[in-house]
């Protein structure tokens, strides 16, 4: 019975937790720049999400070596694992969306010049949230590659210094 309970508990607070991160994300994420600012550097929001990537392939792997322990301080670690780990891909998931598609990636219509490198660049960008997301589903470390593999390929987007 306490086992029960004590595994029912550490689901709740990790419900409570993702919650709570959601809250506020919605209300502090900041993706910089939704005017003009003229400061950011897209090298530096590439190498934020290698740096998300890398603290979520941190969180897995010390996930992986806590799972099944039973004291209080290997559970309450393992849940603290799993809000960064949720709260980094979080972070990747934002900037992608807000910064990289809503603001810098510039619609091409439909068959002018450049669309087609246009709906790869989509593509690209899609494939970094779906990476991410898919980081938030397990602790395969493989999902952490993909990822890093997906950042990798807008990198190539980016790698000129615009400023704006």
């Amino acid at each position: 019975m306490l086992k029960s309970l004590t595994t029912v508990a550490v689901v709740l607070a990790v419900i409570a937790a993702g919650i709570t991160i959601l809250n506020q994300s919605v209300s502090s994420t900041h993706a910089h720049c939704q005017v003009p600012c003229g400061i950011f550097d897209e090298n530096a929001r590439i190498k934020a999400l290698y740096e998300d990537a890398t603290t979520i392939d941190k969180a897995m792997k010390l996930m992986n070596e806590l799972a099944g322990k039973k004291d209080a301080q290997s559970q309450q670690q393992f849940v603290r694992w799993t809000i960064a780990k949720e709260e980094h891909a979080s972070r990747i998931m934002s900037v992608t969306s807000e910064y990289f598609l809503a603001q810098k990636l510039k619609p091409v219509a439909k068959g002018a010049e450049g669309y087609d490198a246009y709906l790869d660049k989509l593509a690209l960008h899609h494939e970094v949230m779906i990476a991410a997301m898919k980081t938030k589903q397990t602790t395969d470390a493989a999902a952490v590659t993909r990822l890093r593999n997906a950042i990798h390929g807008i990198k190539h987007v980016w790698s000129k210094s615009h400023k704006h």
